[in-house]
């Protein structure tokens, strides 16, 4: 047990490092490159232009990576556990339509001219309407339906997807462009008080979960024998639920609809770390937090100085990475049958 700890310290100390790593890059690299060891005294200085680049443009998408990735990749985690599927994310639920929907009748509607806050809002909105029809319709005479939620979720998903499509077939080209870039996902949020309260939210709900590792652990041998074990099944599934729907419909509502964090990061990190929750949690938390970052920095500086929407990069190389990944995962298949 004891040497089992000592190598989960190393595993989190390792992606400490590679956080940190990310982050300073994410500082550094830019149409304005930085030295990293000048950004202490560059923060001194607020008359610098560069102070105006690190603490209005740089050091909140760096923070905003930090809890959207760390969020997107604890919340898909923790579902792929509860569903016992590797290929379930926070998105399958259909909380990314509901939050879409939200976005698009707001920005059709002219809402979002009312107040710069009302497009989060909006999509927060979309998010938990969405949450709350999935758990009501998967209620049954036996409880939650983990399977049912499922279903539902994919098929309001569908619903939401063709409404936002009708939305956007009656508006003027100049807010289907703006529906569009939302939907591709961004870091480039400017509110201090909705990236505080994203940094905090990503963290409390990482704590929070640290509070069901054992009940996870014991929902990967299914949903009948953690009863056997003790564990109530069904509520810490609705606690669970809760917990990975508010994370997503935050991460939504700020940063748009950002794919593929919460499916890869949590199945590569699950083959690197084990299946155990009480390294997974921490492990795919901070993983998908330096992963996002990278990918803020690749939009950010491939085709300098435009900038391209943060879904691309993640679409592209978390594609490339599962595919690769499950590549690999059959070549070792084959050769070990061949032995």
């Amino acid at each position: 047990m004891q040497q089992e700890q000592g190598r989960w310290a190393i595993y989190v100390l390792l992606l400490l490092a590679a956080l940190t790593g990310a982050a300073l890059l994410s500082l550094g690299m830019g149409e304005i490159s930085i030295p990293f060891a000048d950004i202490p005294r560059l923060l001194a200085d607020k008359e610098s232009t560069e102070y105006g680049v690190l603490a209005y443009i740089r050091i909140p998408r760096t923070l905003l990576g930090f809890a959207i990735g760390g969020s997107l990749s604890l919340a898909g985690a923790i579902l792929q556990g509860i569903y016992r599927n590797p290929l379930v994310e926070p998105y399958t639920l259909g909380i990314s339509g509901g939050a879409s929907l939200g976005v698009t009748f707001a920005i059709v509607s002219g809402l979002r001219l009312l107040n710069v806050l009302f497009l989060p809002l909006a999509g927060f909105i979309g998010a938990f309407a969405t949450i709350f029809l999935v758990y009501t319709l998967s209620l049954g005479k036996g409880g939650l339906s983990v399977n049912r939620m499922l279903l539902i979720g994919v098929m309001i998903s569908f619903i939401s997807s063709s409404l936002m499509m009708f939305l956007m077939s009656v508006t003027s080209a100049e807010n289907i462009h703006g529906i569009v870039f939302w939907i591709m996902g961004s870091l480039n949020e400017s509110n201090s008080t909705m990236i505080t309260l994203m940094v905090v939210l990503s963290v409390f709900c990482l704590l929070v979960s640290y509070l069901f590792v054992m009940p996870l652990n014991a929902l990967r041998l299914g949903e009948e024998k953690a009863r056997h074990l003790g564990f109530n099944a069904n509520g810490v599934i609705r606690i669970l639920f809760i917990i990975t729907s508010l994370l997503t419909g935050a991460c939504i509502s700020v940063a748009g609809i950002i794919g593929f964090v919460g499916l890869v990061i949590p199945h590569i990190v699950r083959l690197w770390v084990g299946t155990d929750y009480r390294i997974l949690l921490i492990a795919s938390f901070l993983s998908g937090s330096t992963f996002l970052i990278l990918c803020d920095v690749l939009a950010r500086t491939i085709i300098a100085p435009n900038e391209l929407p943060i879904g691309v990069i993640t679409g592209i190389v978390g594609g490339v990475a599962f595919i690769l990944l499950l590549n690999n995962t059959k070549r070792k298949e084959l050769k070990a049958r061949n032995v």
